[in-house]
């Protein structure tokens, strides 16, 4: 998978709170803001890959 570059604009106060928790859960800063997003994506099906699979694992029981 490849891996797309951005700039983010964060607050001191935001970023602080984003290190903090990345240290606690021995990520890197960049690895917990993914961990975070991917979080939110998926909670929220927003994932394509999880809404497709959410959809497979349907059918799969609706076979049964």
């Amino acid at each position: 998978m490849s891996k797309k570059k951005f700039v983010l604009r964060i607050s001191e106060r935001t970023m602080a709170s984003v290190e903090k928790w990345a240290a606690d859960e021995f990520r890197s800063v960049n690895g917990q803001l993914e961990w975070m997003i991917t979080k939110v994506l998926r909670d929220h099906r927003r994932l394509r890959h999880e809404v497709e699979d959410a959809s497979s694992e349907k059918e799969n029981i609706a076979e049964k």
